[in-house]
C-alpha cells in the first residue's frame, strides 16, 4: 500500500502538470517552486511532483518526493482544498533535506503555502477558504 497521496490524488500526465504550469499561479522560495491551479469541476486536492536531476542521484529525488509528499499531508491534513498544485524541487532542497529532514522541508513547503494563501494560518489572514486561487 502506498503511504503517500493516493494514486488518484496525483498528478501524473505531461498534459497536467503543463495545464499548471501555464494556467495557474506560482510562488517560490530558495528551496521550492509552488504552482497552484484551481479546478471548479474537481472537489479533491492533487498533488504533483517535479525532482530534476540537479537536486542528486536516484535516492536522494527519492527522498526528497518522499519528504515533499510527507510534508504536505501534514500541512493540509483535515483542510478541504480544490485544485492541482505542483511542486518543484530546486538544487537545494537536498542539502535542505539532509541537514534538517521533514521538518526542514515543512518549514519551506509552509512558508510556500503561506504566500499562495492556503496555509492553515492563512483563513486568519484572509486567505483562501477551500479553493486553491488560480
Amino acid at each position: 500500500m502506498n503511504g503517500g497521496a493516493p494514486r488518484r490524488g496525483r498528478l501524473s500526465k505531461a498534459a497536467e502538470f503543463e495545464r499548471v504550469y501555464r494556467r495557474g499561479r506560482s510562488v517560490a522560495n530558495r528551496h521550492l517552486v509552488l504552482y497552484l491551479f484551481s479546478a471548479e469541476q474537481r472537489d479533491t486536492l492533487r498533488l504533483g511532483l517535479s525532482v530534476p536531476r540537479r537536486v542528486g542521484g536516484a535516492v536522494t529525488r527519492n527522498k526528497v518526493k518522499r519528504l515533499i509528499r510527507e510534508a504536505f499531508r501534514s500541512q493540509l491534513s483535515g483542510r478541504q482544498l480544490a485544485g492541482d498544485i505542483v511542486v518543484v524541487a530546486r538544487a537545494g532542497v537536498a542539502e535542505l533535506a539532509e541537514r534538517e529532514g521533514l521538518q526542514g522541508v515543512e518549514a519551506a513547503l509552509a512558508d510556500l503555502l503561506r504566500k499562495a494563501g492556503v496555509a492553515p494560518d492563512a483563513d486568519r489572514e484572509g486567505g483562501a477558504r477551500g479553493e486553491v486561487e488560480p
